[in-house]
């Protein structure tokens, strides 16, 4: 994939993984016997789902590590607020 459509779709697909012609792989898992039949019989599909619990658990581990990456900044604006108040204040009328 050229780099001009990763920075296109890095927004909407941040793990670029929705795509129709992305490749698969065969893979094992193991799955407790009585959640997979329950799945079976709701016809739950086993790679969709755990496509999507992949990606929302990548999502929530970039989600923490720009928090710790940012916590300093953002402390300091808090702080920063407490001390002044908002860059708004004068112009507010609320």
């Amino acid at each position: 994939m050229k780099s001009n459509e990763n920075k296109e779709n890095k927004g909407s697909d941040p793990f670029n993984v929705n795509k129709s012609q992305s490749r698969k792989k065969p893979t094992n898992v193991s799955v407790n016997i009585d959640l997979l039949s329950k799945a079976k019989s709701l016809n739950i599909n086993l790679s969709a789902t755990l496509e999507q619990a992949l990606i929302a658990k990548m999502q929530e581990y970039e989600r923490e590590q720009w928090r710790q990456e940012n916590a300093d900044a953002i402390q300091a604006y808090n702080d920063f607020v407490e001390q002044r108040g908002l860059f708004s204040d004068s112009v507010r009328k609320f």
